[in-house]
């Protein structure tokens, strides 16, 4: 094999490789040998058909078999023995000649073959140790527990039914009622023994208003109007008239916080319950700290590391993070300049977060590779039960997707890998804690929020739910009356994925 550099330009690397056409005569008579003893042919007893014979029959198809093992060996031999690897799957290139490939086919002439790929930058990974980091933790404070248990209480609370009683807040009603705009009934705005908590509705502003002091088979007329970012537009900042008709009126019945309360729960007593609350809720601000120290961790490796990216890396991220963008003001009806930008910053701005992402995915997995972590078996099978358990009686399905799709099992590992190279990363860094308010610890980070780095190549999961096939659909009925919660979302920018890089690529062949 000879091999020739004809391009190395920063990470980019161009190469031509020449096999001899002795060296293809030697594999090619390696595999007619493999294949003689199985070869039955009508005439001939089982392994004695002439040489001569089989290579009449079967030799071009044998010789392409050569020549596609030749251009995999001989393809990732060079790299290995250049002590590089491929950021993406080498680009391999044979001649479009056909007199060549039959001369090529028939063992007349040298494979040769031009090999395009850009190389993994070398990483010198700094000092661990080194970094500085600090934890932000916080404290659960009794009234943290005490609003804890005030919501369970709420949770539990039983309505009695009193009809002769007017509606007060806190009062549950059950009403039919039919909406109107202009007098013309709008569709969806009717409903049927739909129930309502006076001062906890979800209805649009105005309409539970109209219903205090009601009672049990009163009818009114209630003027409410819809807010102008209501996501049906037809029915946004219009006013509407609803025909009320009050079926039931029911006064709540809060349960106390006793034992007897606890007890409900499957708790032995409600000193019990406050300490499960508590460990709760330490819980999860533990997730929270352990979230923001991970950010942490990324901000630091990614200042303290400055190396040439594979534009190819770059290139792929920033076109699935612009998919998801055009994607999102597609399904809004909107587009750059109704979001007061203009689309050349924002490409810069999603641009810079994708060399983020694939900068943190290369140090990610440099420091997993030099530090031998890996994500075992029994790590992966846990992951893949829990993720079942998310599909309760389709856990079956869930396996069979696994089963059949590598790259989701790759989805699996990755945020696993991750978390294992982050607390190796801690265990040399050694944040220093930091005591704060709740009000701190729940602040975000600004910028690009904490998520996995590593996606176990291009994909972007993060808590992403894997649609199995199996789409759980939400059946019940939205009401125009509803009063949605409308959270108004920017692009997400969030998530640092990266990719895990340090895997050798199977090669594409064009012929």
């Amino acid at each position: 094999m000879q091999v020739t550099e004809t391009l190395v330009e920063g990470l980019k690397r161009e190469l031509k490789v020449i096999i001899p056409q002795g060296e293809l005569g030697k594999r090619f008579d390696s595999r007619l040998d493999e294949v003689k003893d199985q070869v039955q042919l009508k005439g001939f007893r089982k392994g004695k058909v002439p040489l001569a014979h089989l290579k009449k029959l079967y030799g071009r198809s044998l010789m392409a078999e050569v020549l596609e093992q030749t251009l995999n060996e001989t393809s990732q031999k060079a790299v290995t023995e250049r002590k590089e690897r491929p950021a993406t799957r080498p680009d391999i290139q044979l001649s479009e000649d056909k007199d060549e490939i039959e001369r090529i086919l028939t063992g007349q002439q040298d494979l040769a073959f031009t090999m395009k790929y850009e190389a993994l930058p070398e990483i010198v990974i700094t000092d661990l140790s080194a970094l500085k980091l600090e934890q932000e933790v916080a404290d659960v404070a009794p009234e943290a527990v005490e609003k804890a248990l005030g919501e369970l209480l709420d949770n539990g609370t039983t309505y009695d039914v009193q009809n002769d009683k007017a509606g007060a807040d806190g009062d549950r009603l059950t009403i039919d009622f039919v909406g109107s705009i202009n007098g013309v009934e709008f569709e969806g705005g009717k409903g049927e023994g739909v129930e309502l908590v006076l001062g906890k509705s979800r209805f649009i502003p105005g309409f539970a208003e109209g219903l205090v002091g009601a009672k049990a088979g009163e009818a009114r007329n209630v003027t409410a109007k819809f807010p102008e970012d209501y996501p049906e537009q037809s029915l946004a900042g219009k006013d509407a008239v609803f025909a009320v008709t009050v079926k039931e009126v029911a006064a709540p019945k809060r349960p106390e916080a006793n034992d007897d309360f606890a007890k409900t729960l499957g708790v032995e007593g409600i000193e019990k319950l406050k300490e499960l609350i508590k460990g709760r809720i330490a819980s999860e601000y533990a997730t929270v700290s352990r979230n923001k120290i991970k950010r942490h961790v990324l901000d630091a490796l990614d200042k303290a590391h400055d190396f040439a990216l594979p534009s190819s890396l770059v290139d792929g991220e920033f076109q699935g993070l612009w998919n998801q963008v055009t994607k999102g003001l597609e399904q809004q009806g909107k587009t750059f300049a109704d979001e007061g930008r203009k689309e050349e910053e924002v490409r810069d701005e999603y641009r810079k977060i994708a060399e983020r992402r694939v900068r943190l995915g290369l140090l990610v997995g440099e420091i997993g590779q030099k530090n031998s972590i890996d994500v075992s078996q029994d790590e992966l099978r846990q992951a893949l039960m829990e993720q079942a358990r998310r599909y309760p009686g389709q856990e079956k399905f869930v396996y069979e997707y696994y089963q059949k799709n590598p790259q989701a099992i790759m989805e699996l590992r990755a945020p696993i890998f991750e978390d294992k190279v982050i607390d190796h990363i801690l265990s040399h860094a050694k944040p220093t804690e930091k005591k704060v308010s709740v009000e701190e610890l729940m602040k975000p980070v600004e910028g690009d929020d904490v998520a996995h780095v590593l996606h176990g190549g291009h994909h972007h999961d993060h808590d992403h739910d894997h649609d199995h096939g199996h789409h759980h659909h939400d059946h019940g009925h939205h009401h125009h009356g509803h009063d949605h919660d409308h959270h108004h979302h920017d692009h997400d920018h969030s998530h640092d994925h990266g990719h895990d890089h340090g895997h050798g690529h199977d090669h594409d062949h064009k012929r």
